[in-house]
């Protein structure tokens, strides 16, 4: 055991996500990501149950460990009650803590992530929010997103949501005040800082 394997273990959710692996498969079996990807969650996990520096150190350079889509269908078929979803989230975690994301593809696309998701958070209150995600920036949206976005004021009344409303129901404007509260929360569990580390290296 050694330096890498210590650290992983401070993650709170290290504990249960990771309980002991007996390498049956099933995780990979039933994973979307394995489907379309060379990935496998039951070698992550054999690789960090051995705890090995060097294979662990690779692990967090990898493309790999940001294959995962986190369904967490893994969790509801393992035998020994193994999240290895969630033990993904712990690596991904480590390896922007530590600056190895910036050594593959995937890794390196997290700052863009960062930046869009977590300042769409923290102004808006909204992950993910109809206004900012544009047609002409992400035509992979297709034409139906193109037409939805174009008479989304419209529209989205009838489907229920409160579209830059008051008040409770999707869409609606979050009070400054719940703003400020997500901020704090994001400064006192360590975001602000891992997106300062993350995006500013």
């Amino acid at each position: 055991m050694g330096y890498l394997i210590d650290y992983l273990k401070q993650d709170v959710r290290f504990e249960e996500s990771l309980k002991a692996c007996m390498n049956c498969g099933m995780c990979t079996a039933v994973c979307p990501a394995a489907e379309f990807y060379e990935y496998d969650p039951r070698r992550i996990c054999d690789a960090v149950q051995r705890g090995d520096d060097d294979t662990l150190e690779r692990l967090l350079k990898e493309d790999t460990i940001w294959y995962c889509g986190q369904c967490m269908s893994c969790k509801t078929r393992c035998p020994r009650g193994n999240v290895p979803g969630e033990l993904i989230s712990v690596l991904r975690r480590a390896s922007q803590e530590l600056g190895y994301f910036h050594q593959s593809e995937k890794g390196e696309q997290q700052k863009q992530l960062m930046k869009t998701l977590q300042g769409n958070i923290l102004e808006i209150g909204y992950c993910v929010y109809p206004d900012r995600v544009d047609p002409d920036y992400h035509p992979e949206q297709g034409p139906v997103w193109q037409w939805y976005h174009r008479n989304i004021a419209a529209v989205a009344p009838k489907l229920g949501a409160n579209y830059h409303g008051q008040g409770a129901g999707a869409l609606r404007d979050i009070p400054q005040e719940d703003l400020d509260e997500v901020r704090r929360i994001f400064e006192v569990t360590g975001g602000m800082e891992l997106k300062k580390k993350v995006c500013d290296e």
